[in-house]
């Protein structure tokens, strides 16, 4: 297996549109490098990966991911510190991930050596695309989609796995107001809720249009059986602060077993931050909101690590969040990052070295 992956193979771009890119105005996932690693699985079996410039895929209309959307994708990111050096932040958690995301759509599993063997391939292609000023990183996104052809309603025959750079500026979109929903639900048990895939978003777009229709910023997402537990914000994992502790849902059929999620719950513990997993109602919250004893909310993810929640609304009343001078989440927040720049110590082994 190991001397397959030496034989990656690598063509470049004849000229590299890099002089092209102001890398002090880079929106999130919208400029891509120069290159791609692409993977195809054909007569039941992984090719060996390679890295080809980036362009457009050519499929046949009745590829199955068009009908039946077999597709799964990985979030993750790359970061330079001050003297140059390429970090990845936990790479063989999006692995696992992605394996699991398969396993629940029909998807052949990848195996570990095209996953981090053509990723650090592709880094070090397109090494001069990783932004170095400051909140900047190189967004990665691995994904496998149907490439097999057929109108049957069954798992497709072949597939196509790839992973794709952008180079993107500070993830800061400021406090959000979110709206708790009543009615839409974004998962259901025994369902796909935990494996990252497309439908699961595209499944949250309308609710989160009506929400925003109201003047909220995104959906808080509750169970799907009587709206009565707080589970995910948008598309992100969430934590609730009610006094100095630190609440978050259990993972299940429906939450996502989201990285940072599980990295904040391990950095919290390690600063004596107290912790609980486990299910929080509505109730609960619009309580300790009344009471004065919810102290933040936070949603969790690659994007932005920490995304503060303002306030929320519920049944037609807004509950507004105290402005804290040293919250959790910016403790949080500074404090994964500086291990993600390299600026400070990673007791935990999550950073890799490219």
């Amino acid at each position: 297996m190991n001397s397959t992956m030496q034989n990656i193979s690598v063509e470049k771009v004849k000229e590299s549109k890099i002089e092209q890119v102001d890398f002090n105005n880079l929106a999130f996932g919208s400029v891509f490098t120069d290159h791609m690693l692409v993977c195809d699985y054909k007569d039941g079996a992984w090719e060996t990966p390679k890295v080809i410039p980036y362009q457009p895929i050519s499929l046949d209309p009745s590829a199955k991911i068009f009908h039946y959307g077999q597709s799964i994708f990985e979030g993750m990111k790359a970061y330079k510190d001050d003297n140059n050096k390429t970090w990845l932040f936990r790479p063989l958690e999006n692995f696992k991930r992605l394996n699991i995301s398969a396993k629940r759509m029909a998807i052949p599993e990848l195996p570990e050596e095209f996953f981090m063997e053509g990723l650090k391939t592709l880094l070090k292609v397109d090494n001069q695309w990783i932004p170095q000023t400051e909140g900047s990183s190189m967004y990665i996104r691995p994904f496998i989609f149907a490439s097999g052809n057929g109108f049957h309603a069954s798992p497709a025959d072949a597939y196509k796995f790839i992973i794709c750079l952008a180079p993107s500026g500070s993830y800061f979109s400021g406090k959000i107001k979110v709206l708790i929903e009543e009615k839409y639900s974004r998962s259901a048990n025994g369902g796909v809720g935990y494996a990252k895939t497309g439908g699961n978003y595209a499944g949250q777009f309308y609710p989160t249009q009506l929400a925003v229709a109201k003047g909220y910023n995104q959906v808080i997402w509750t169970d799907d059986h009587n709206h009565e537990y707080i589970e995910e914000a948008g598309a992100m994992n969430i934590f609730i602060r009610i006094d100095d502790t630190l609440i978050t849902g259990p993972t299940s059929d429906r939450i996502l077993d989201g990285i940072t999620r599980k990295s904040i719950l391990q950095l919290a513990e390690k600063k004596g931050i107290q912790t609980e997993v486990r299910k929080i109602t509505v109730t609960e919250v619009i309580e300790a909101a009344k009471d004065g004893r919810l102290k933040e909310m936070f949603g969790a993810g690659t994007a932005a690590v920490v995304s503060p929640i303002s306030g929320f609304g519920y049944k037609g009343v807004d509950y507004d969040l105290p402005e804290l001078e040293s919250s959790f989440a910016s403790q949080i927040k500074k404090d994964i990052t500086d291990i993600q720049y390299n600026r400070a110590e990673d007791p935990f082994g999550w950073r890799v070295g490219l």
